[in-house]
């Protein structure tokens, strides 16, 4: 997606992060259901197709240094490579829980508060306890 265009030609200033998903959640419907795709939009066929974006993610990594990895960003070609497949990943994510009913915002709010339950900050009570207890 274009830069000019935003989520459906909003900007992220005028939308909130749940908006904005619900939003791009749509947009992917239409575009699936445009071209007759929901059959193959199992969970089973994106959770595949998501790995296999995010593997294209990683071979971008694959062979530079922790240094060179993070300048990855000032190349421009490369910049775009990364941001092309975050977008894959993300896309496919989308889908994903779209499919099953998830809401990623409440699955990842969800998922903090167990890890911060689960890995305390150093030095605070609890922060002894092993992590799988």
């Amino acid at each position: 997606m274009s830069e000019e265009r935003g989520v459906s030609g909003v900007t992220g200033e005028e939308k909130g992060a749940g908006e904005r998903i619900d939003l791009l959640q749509r947009r992917l419907a239409e575009f699936a259901a445009a071209r007759g795709w929901e059959p193959f939009h199992t969970p089973k066929n994106l959770a595949v197709a998501l790995s296999v974006e995010a593997s294209e993610l990683v071979e971008i990594f694959q062979w530079l240094t922790p240094e060179q990895s993070a300048r990855v960003m000032e190349k421009p070609d490369t910049a775009h490579r990364v941001a092309d497949e975050v977008a894959d990943v993300l896309a496919y994510l989308l889908q994903f829980c779209e499919v099953l009913g998830v809401d990623v915002l409440d699955a990842l709010a969800a998922k903090i508060d167990r890890n911060e339950l689960r890995f305390p900050v150093p030095g605070t009570p609890g922060a002894d306890r092993h992590s799988s207890e």
